[in-house]
């Protein structure tokens, strides 16, 4: 089975945080709160997804405040942060939304990553991603964590699945303080 076919299946986009969303640097402030950068465009990605459809989820193995301020402002009520065995909690995410593995895409980066990688219908990575994960990916973007790659691996699946024409034509709906 292809990429593109596997693409098309997708109902579940599930995204890991530390070196996906982000570049994986960690600032660590004086007070010990973490903060972390996120790109617009991978902001946008997730909202065209969401507009077109797609259900969309964090499952991280950190916990921090930005990652909580960063899915709210996206709106992504799915958002699982400390979670040592992400696929477990996909598997529950699953179960609440009616949905099969093959029907979940998941993109991440390290080796915590690579048991729900293994799993998924739709695995991707970023380029910078441990060469183990790649290996097991259907997707590697040509973007580094946190530089437009879960943007890219979005792209991918909505113009696979036909969808992505619609929502580029709409992208002038969301605002930019939504992003």
């Amino acid at each position: 089975m292809t990429p593109r076919d596997r693409a098309r299946r997708v109902r579940l986009l599930v995204m890991d945080v530390d070196g996906t969303l982000t570049d994986g640097t960690l600032w660590v402030m004086p007070d010990g709160e973490e903060v972390k950068g996120y790109h617009v465009r991978d902001g946008l990605g997730i909202l065209l997804a969401k507009m077109a459809g797609l259900t969309c989820a964090i499952i991280t193995g950190k916990s921090s405040v930005s990652v909580t301020k960063r899915a709210e402002k996206l709106k992504i009520a799915e958002t699982h942060q400390g979670i040592m065995d992400k696929k477990e909690r996909l598997a529950v995410i699953l179960q609440k939304h009616e949905l099969s593995m093959r029907e979940a895409a998941f993109i991440g980066d390290d080796l915590g990553d690579l048991e729900v990688i293994r799993s998924v219908g739709f695995a991707g990575a970023p380029a910078d991603a441990d060469p183990a994960v790649k290996r097991h990916c259907h997707f590697v973007s040509k973007y580094p964590g946190g530089r437009g790659a879960v943007r890219e691996f979005i792209e991918f699946i909505l113009k696979a699945q036909g969808k992505w024409r619609g929502v580029e034509s709409r992208a002038h709906e969301i605002k930019s303080f939504e992003i």
